[in-house]
């Protein structure tokens, strides 16, 4: 068993803790399958993740089927260190060896705060030098870039009052890169934030979504794997695949029990006004596997037509930062409440939006305000019911 720790967006922290409840990771277990409602959880962990134990199995499952997380770190060690010689000495005691092999390359991100090692070039000099005496050979040192190919193994050293901790990325590319969206419009959601506004808005995978602003069809492509129950990571290659201790029986056992579910599948319906977005949502589906589940079509939103049944309205509007800017949006945001409030009568609604202003400016009643973080712009998703 392993200290773990599950990277997210901030704001995504009680979701994360959520979905490893829900894989049995979290500390209590869950009765509930993949695919089906992940609600918040209120968690006591540090800004930007949630710690959990795990083994190869945990670690592995957790990569391949959580869909609000960036990354899963091991913790390596942690330790106190107040000199290099010191920080040398203990890091060179971790076990390397189940993680990296002799020669391979790799990359350290260091940070320190109030420790008296503040040179974070020294302290990643001490550590790679600790590796080299644990491995026999110094390791081959380069410069962290995600446009790197293949990436280098990620180390991440953190230095707290002179406490050390030390963890090794098990994931490689950000987790939401899950390999179907090759095609963006502009302004691009990440695929974690697509999946935590579902979750956060506690959609149920039987009722209808509809998405009328779907640009390259993140929110619902992300609903369609979602429903399914086929993991996010399906498709995809991880660090710990490199590692001198990676187990292919455990992970090709884990694939084998992720082949989805297609008895249950609401109606999913994605629109936009653009016709070139539409064109690249549904090629973006196509690779996902998820085509024939989502109902496509270029229109404005006046247009959309809802099912009859009240179901979910989950969407990602231009705010005028990266789309549409210097252009007031307040009366597409009026026109927009008023055709929810015609035709979408008893739905419930997520909305993300920098601005409480144009949020304001749709007329609805919002019953929560979730701060997250979109791209490194501060917006809000806005929960509520059309009434």
């Amino acid at each position: 068993m392993n200290k773990l720790f599950a990277v997210c967006a901030p704001g995504l922290e009680p979701f994360t803790a959520g979905e490893l409840d829900q894989l049995g990771l979290a500390g209590r277990q869950s009765s509930s399958l993949p695919g089906h409602v992940v609600k918040k959880r209120e968690v006591d962990n540090e800004v930007g993740g949630v710690e959990f134990d795990g083994n190869l199995h945990g670690l592995y499952r957790a990569n391949l089927h959580l869909r609000t997380a960036s990354r899963v770190l091991v913790r390596l060690g942690a330790f106190y260190a107040a000199g290099f010689p010191e920080l040398r000495r203990k890091a060179s005691r971790l076990s390397w060896e189940d993680y990296l092999k002799v020669g391979q390359s790799m990359a350290l991100r260091v940070t320190c705060h109030k420790s008296r090692l503040y040179h974070q070039r020294a302290v990643a000099e001490r550590v790679a030098g600790a590796i080299g005496d644990r491995l026999g050979k110094p390791p081959v040192v380069q410069r962290f870039s995600e446009e790197c190919d293949p990436l280098p193994q990620l180390i991440i050293v953190r230095l707290v009052s002179d406490h050390c901790t030390i963890s090794i990325d098990s994931s490689g590319a950000l987790l939401h890169q899950r390999g179907y969206r090759l095609a963006t419009a502009k302004a691009p959601l990440r695929e974690t934030l697509a999946a935590g506004m579902l979750l956060a808005s506690a959609w149920e995978r039987s009722s209808p979504l509809i998405d009328p602003f779907c640009g390259s069809g993140t929110i619902p492509i992300e609903a369609a794997l979602l429903a399914r129950g086929v993991p996010p990571g399906r498709w995809r290659h991880f660090a710990f695949m490199e590692w001198p201790n990676f187990n292919a029986k455990i992970w090709e056992a884990l694939l084998a029990d992720a082949e989805g579910d297609v008895s249950v599948m609401p109606g999913i319906i994605a629109s936009d006004r653009d016709s070139g977005a539409i064109e690249m949502a549904q090629a973006n589906a196509e690779r996902a596997g998820v085509r024939s589940f989502i109902h496509f079509s270029c229109r404005p939103i006046s247009a959309i037509e809802p099912p009859a049944n009240p179901g979910w309205f989950v969407t990602n509007p231009p705010y005028g930062v990266r789309v549409s800017a210097n252009r007031d949006l307040r009366n597409l945001y009026a026109q927009w409440g008023k055709v929810l409030r015609v035709k979408c009568l008893g739905w419930h609604t997520a909305i993300l939006s920098s601005s409480l202003q144009l949020l304001l400016s749709t007329g609805l009643e919002f019953d929560e305000q979730l701060s997250l973080m979109n791209g490194g712009l501060r917006v809000r998703l806005a929960i509520g019911k059309v009434g």
